[in-house]
C-alpha cells in the first residue's frame, strides 16, 4: 500500500483520487531510497509505473524543503516531446493538492513564450534535451538551484544522439544532486558512460527489463506477401477485431502518410497520424483527439512509441517489424499497460522472417503464428527452419573447380632451310650476289 512508503498525506489523497491503491514494483523498490535522496540507476519496463516511481519521491522532497529558491530545483530529462507532455500531465495529477507547479521546456513551443514562465520560478521543469540547451544559451533557464536531476528512457536518449547534450545539462546542475536515471535497457557502453560520469554511487534496481515477459499482451504473427496484402490485413484487423483503439506502427514517414490515406477511405475509421516531420501543434492536436475518441486509430513511427499512455488500447499492429527487439518492446508496449490485457500484431513478410526470428530469441519468447483465412497469402512462412528460427537458405550448387586436364599441342617445329650438297653453288633469288659454293 501507498501509505507504507511515508509519503506526504497531499500526495496520497492524490493518489487515492487518481484511484492508485497499490504500488507497481517499480514504484515499491523505487520510492524509498528515492525519498532518501539516493541516486538511482532503474531498469523498467514501458508502461510498469516508472514515472511515478520518481515524480512521487521529487514531489514529496520538494514538499519537506522548506528553501524557497527562485529557480527549479527539480529537471526531468525526456527523449520526445510526447513522453515530456505525458511526465508534466501525471506531475499535475499527482501534485494537484499541493501548491507544487511544474512547466515544459520542449521543441516546436513558443521560444519566449517558455522563458516567461520559466521566469514565473516553476518548482519542476519536464524537457527535452535539445530546447534546455537552448533555453540555457539564452539565459532563460537557471540550474543553478536544482536538487534533482531525472533521465528518463536514457537507452532512448543516447539512441538518438542526445549523449553529448546531456552531459552538458548536468555539468550545468548542481554537483551536490541526486540524479535518478531509468532505462528499459541495460544499455551499451554510451549508457555505461553516462552512468559512470552523472551518478554518484548509484542504487542499482532491476525490475522489469526489457526482455521479461509481457503475459498481459498476445503477440501475434502473420505472414503477408506484399504491401498490398499488408494493407488489406490491417484494414480486415481494424474493421473486425478492434471495437477501440489502436496503433498502426510503420519504419518511416512515407509510410505513415500513405497508409493513412489508404486508411481514410474506410468510413468506419477515423483516422490520425503521428511521425517527427509533423509540425508540433499538429501533432499534439493527432494525440488529442485520438485520446479522446471512441474508436479510432493513430498511424505513427517510432517517434511515438515512447510517452504515449492511452488508455484502453485494444490493438497495436507492426505494418513494418521494427528494427531491433528493444525497439519492438516499445511498440507493444502501449498496449496492455498496467497489468489490462492486449494485442499485438506483426506483419511479416519474406525478407523480414529472419528479423523477426531474431527479436523472438532476443525476448526469449515464440509469437503465435496466424492465418486470416478470408486474406491468405501465398507466402506461410519458410519451409524450412534452422535451429534458431531463421529460414533455410537456398544452397548454391558449387562448380566443379577441377582443372580438365588437356593434352598439350606439340609446337610446330622450326623450318630448317634444305640441306645443300657438296660441290653445289647457291645463288642468290635476284642473281646478284656473288656465288657461294657449299665445301
Amino acid at each position: 500500500m501507498f501509505t507504507e512508503l511515508s509519503l506526504n498525506e497531499r500526495l496520497l489523497k492524490a493518489l487515492t483520487a487518481l484511484s492508485f491503491e497499490k504500488p507497481t514494483d517499480v514504484q515499491a523498490a523505487a520510492i524509498p531510497p528515492a525519498v532518501a535522496g539516493d541516486d538511482l540507476y532503474v531498469i523498467a519496463q514501458t508502461g510498469s509505473g516508472k514515472t511515478a516511481a520518481y515524480v512521487l519521491p521529487i514531489l514529496q522532497r520538494l514538499l519537506e524543503d522548506e528553501s524557497q529558491p527562485l529557480a527549479p530545483r527539480a529537471l526531468i530529462l525526456s527523449p520526445t516531446r510526447e513522453l515530456a507532455r505525458q511526465i508534466h500531465k501525471d506531475i499535475q495529477e499527482l501534485a494537484r493538492f499541493t501548491f507544487l507547479k511544474a512547466e515544459l521546456v520542449i521543441g516546436g513551443e513558443d521560444f519566449k513564450v517558455q522563458a516567461a514562465k520559466l521566469r514565473k520560478n516553476p518548482d519542476i521543469v519536464v524537457a527535452t534535451p535539445g530546447r534546455t540547451l537552448e533555453q540555457l544559451s539564452a539565459a532563460g533557464l537557471d540550474l543553478s538551484a536544482i536538487q534533482t536531476l531525472v533521465i528518463d528512457e536514457a537507452d532512448r536518449m543516447l539512441d538518438m544522439g542526445f549523449s553529448e547534450d546531456v552531459l552538458a545539462i548536468a555539468a550545468a546542475c548542481p554537483a551536490e544532486r541526486q540524479t535518478m536515471l531509468f532505462s528499459a535497457t541495460t544499455g551499451n557502453a554510451g549508457l555505461k558512460r553516462i552512468i559512470a560520469e552523472v551518478l554518484n554511487e548509484p542504487r542499482w534496481l532491476e525490475l522489469d527489463s526489457v526482455r521479461a515477459d509481457t503475459p498481459a499482451i498476445r503477440q501475434q504473427v502473420i505472414a503477408v506477401d506484399d504491401n498490398a496484402h499488408r494493407e488489406a490485413l490491417v484494414k480486415w484487423l481494424l474493421l473486425n477485431e478492434c471495437q477501440g483503439k489502436a496503433i498502426v506502427f510503420t519504419n518511416t514517414r512515407v509510410m505513415a502518410d500513405r497508409l493513412n490515406g489508404v486508411l481514410r477511405t474506410v468510413e468506419a475509421l477515423r483516422v490520425y497520424v503521428l511521425h517527427g516531420e509533423k509540425d508540433q501543434k499538429d501533432r499534439k492536436l493527432a494525440i488529442e483527439r485520438f485520446k479522446d475518441v471512441g474508436r479510432g486509430v493513430l498511424v505513427a513511427t517510432d517517434v511515438a512509441a515512447r510517452g504515449l499512455d492511452i488508455s484502453e488500447l485494444d490493438l497495436v499492429i507492426n505494418f513494418d517489424m521494427p528494427r531491433s527487439g528493444d525497439d519492438y518492446l516499445h511498440r507493444v508496449g502501449r498496449t496492455g499497460r498496467a497489468g489490462a490485457e492486449g494485442v499485438a500484431i506483426s506483419l511479416v513478410a519474406p525478407h523480414e522472417w529472419s528479423l523477426m526470428s531474431s527479436i523472438e530469441r532476443y525476448l526469449r519468447r515464440q509469437f503465435e503464428r496466424r492465418v486470416i483465412k478470408e486474406l491468405a497469402g501465398s507466402f506461410k512462412g519458410p519451409r524450412k527452419l534452422k535451429a534458431s528460427g531463421k529460414p533455410v537458405g537456398a544452397k548454391k550448387k558449387k562448380e566443379d573447380k577441377k582443372k580438365i586436364k588437356r593434352p598439350k599441342t606439340p609446337k610446330p617445329a622450326a623450318k630448317r632451310k634444305p640441306a645443300v650438297p657438296k660441290g653445289q653453288v647457291i645463288v642468290s633469288p635476284d642473281g646478284l650476289a656473288p656465288p657461294k659454293r657449299r665445301t
